[in-house]
């Protein structure tokens, strides 16, 4: 069985600086960013189009999910794409920070995945699942002839054997795009392998699996993939076997891992800090310590918490979570970037967390040893960082 392998992939012939549109878990708590983008994308064929922004997910879906899928539909009857066989795709993902970025696009076997905790299998979840993120996703894919990646799947290729050769060959490549992406995106450029440099790809890959029990570890998109995955145990064909995805070497240079950090809205400084005091109070037995620093009306406070997991964000997690049960009008925020949660902080009833960050060179031992981490415990860059909706590849 091949985990990783080639695929029927699609290219919209639009213009591609409006079709490229970032992943759809970002900018959740900036509408903002998305009425920019919609401004801009006007009437031109887009991936936002047949995307829906988690920060317009409601109780009811129903009518945005059936304009996406009709928009789908409309897309394919109107021949806006491209159809490349067999193919797989070489990228270097120009970031804001000026750092090139490479990755090789192709389909992953949902066989050789599992998204629980404790998975044995050669593609496994970074990061807990939330069960009520999947059936909203599930309505959209199930019923969609389309599906476009945002999910980056990382390898552990210390000898850069598999995707950095490839720098070197783009003369052999046909390049398929090549443009500048919307609101700060950076730029992006992707290559055609050949048949020869994919059966190169295909053969360092298997050299690598025999070296570790986990090839992949999803950096990005986990949700998405569950939501392949539950699709294909609804409808067990071979187009749902398959999920499009791109492959990142998590010793590529330009990969930054930051945190993600929380911010709770609904409640109060002094009700946090009493909800940590008695936290604290019932770990008094764990002596080690972490440090948060707790953000609320512009007002800054450094804290420690007893160590009782082995990174600052599963303790403070754990915190939050007991929080939550017991507050449920409490809402919590994921965010990305120090800005961001320092504004959204600032905000009446609002109170956010800042904490270091997990290393990089942690994922994967942590991963084999522990099993997924705690939803939301890095991000792969900053936002605008993200993998944009590019390729497409038939579902149905």
């Amino acid at each position: 069985m091949k985990i990783f392998t080639p695929s029927n992939i699609l290219i919209p012939k639009t213009p591609m600086d409006k079709w490229a549109t970032i992943a759809c878990d970002q900018h959740t708590s900036d509408p903002s960013y998305w009425e920019k983008a919609d401004a801009f994308v006007d009437s031109v064929p887009s991936a936002l189009r047949v995307i829906l922004p988690e920060v317009y997910l409601s109780a009811d879906n129903d009518e945005a999910v059936k304009r996406i899928n009709a928009t789908m539909r409309q897309y394919l009857d109107e021949g806006i794409f491209t159809e490349h066989e067999n193919a797989m795709i070489y990228v270097e993902r120009k970031q804001a920070n000026g750092k090139v970025r490479r990755g090789i696009v192709g389909a992953i076997d949902l066989e050789a995945y599992d998204f629980r905790k404790g998975a044995s299998t050669p593609i496994r979840a970074t990061e807990a699942t939330v069960p009520e993120r999947i059936p909203p996703r599930v309505e959209i894919r199930k019923n969609a002839p389309i599906e476009l990646p945002h999910a980056m799947l990382l390898i552990d290729d210390v000898k850069r054997s598999v995707i950095e050769r490839l720098a070197e060959k783009t003369d052999a490549m046909t390049l398929l795009y090549d443009c500048e992406l919307m609101l700060g995106g950076g730029s992006i450029k992707g290559y055609l392998l050949t048949e020869d440099l994919i059966a190169k790809t295909l053969t360092a890959l298997d050299t690598l699996a025999e070296e570790t029990p986990l090839l992949f570890a999803v950096g990005d998109g986990n949700h998405s993939l569950a939501t392949a995955k539950t699709c294909y145990k609804l409808d067990p064909n071979e187009k749902n076997r398959y999920a499009l995805c791109e492959i990142v070497n998590i010793h590529d240079e330009a990969l930054e891992f930051e945190p993600i950090y929380r911010v709770l809205f609904g409640t109060t400084k002094e009700a946090v800090l009493s909800a940590i005091s008695n936290y604290t109070a019932e770990h008094s037995s764990v002596s080690a310590t972490q440090s948060v620093t707790l953000i609320s009306g512009g007002e800054e406070i450094d804290l420690t918490l007893p160590a009782v997991y082995s990174l600052p964000v599963s303790t403070l997690q754990d915190l939050i979570d007991r929080f939550s049960r017991d507050n449920p009008s409490v809402t919590v925020d994921y965010i990305h970037g120090i800005d961001e949660t320092r504004e959204l902080s600032a905000k009446d009833n609002a109170v956010g967390f800042l904490f270091e960050g997990m290393a990089k060179s942690q994922l994967f031992p942590t991963v084999i040893r522990d099993g997924s981490l705690v939803r939301k415990t890095f991000s792969m860059g900053e936002a605008c960082d993200k993998r944009y909706y590019i390729e497409a590849r038939k579902i149905k």
